[in-house]
């Protein structure tokens, strides 16, 4: 891996799960942080997507089941992969109740958020590839949770985008990497 800070983007089961554990897999060692939810099992689809997850990740990576990025940015001593930031904004959201909440309280405790992430990644001590989903995209989603996830999401994505060497983006498993911004 050439880059040391690396943001992988795409649509739903583009290949960027399996494009950012391509980029590190010859470290030895790797903090794979799971932001999301936890399989359970009244959701039989997230935990056999949950498990075939695990299932390809070498034995020697570690799994870190944390929302908690900056801390587990700053405390990584090596090689981390953040999969993926789509579910970290979803479990923010969900914790603080937000999801009716005026947009602009939202926005606000959203970039509150990110700013610790974005500093962490700023002093990382190993390469950082962190996984997204690339909304906006598509149709305006019907309902106002959907508009506020897509909007939050595509600010989050510039933050981190800016903070990374490479933004590699994700279209039917192939890889295009995005030239700096003007």
């Amino acid at each position: 891996m050439e880059a040391s800070r690396v943001l992988v983007t795409g649509g739903v089961r583009s290949g960027k799960s399996t494009h950012a554990e391509r980029l590190l897999a010859d470290r030895p060692a790797v903090a794979y942080v799971a932001p999301g939810p936890s399989p359970s099992a009244d959701d039989a689809d997230w935990a056999a997507r949950v498990a075939a997850h695990r299932a390809r990740r070498p034995a020697s990576w570690t799994t870190v089941e944390t929302a908690d990025l900056a801390a587990a940015l700053a405390g990584a001593a090596g090689a981390v992969l953040v999969d993926c930031v789509g579910t970290w904004l979803t479990a923010l959201v969900d914790e603080a109740g937000l999801w009716e909440a005026p947009a602009d309280e939202v926005h606000g405790v959203v970039l509150g958020a990110v700013e610790p992430v974005v500093a962490a990644l700023g002093v990382a001590r190993g390469p950082v590839v962190l996984v997204t989903n690339e909304v906006g995209l598509g149709v305006v989603p019907a309902h106002r949770s959907g508009r506020l996830f897509r909007d939050l999401l595509g600010t989050v994505n510039q933050r981190l985008g800016a903070a990374c060497d490479e933004v590699h983006l994700v279209v039917a498993g192939r890889v295009l990497v995005l030239p700096d911004p003007l």
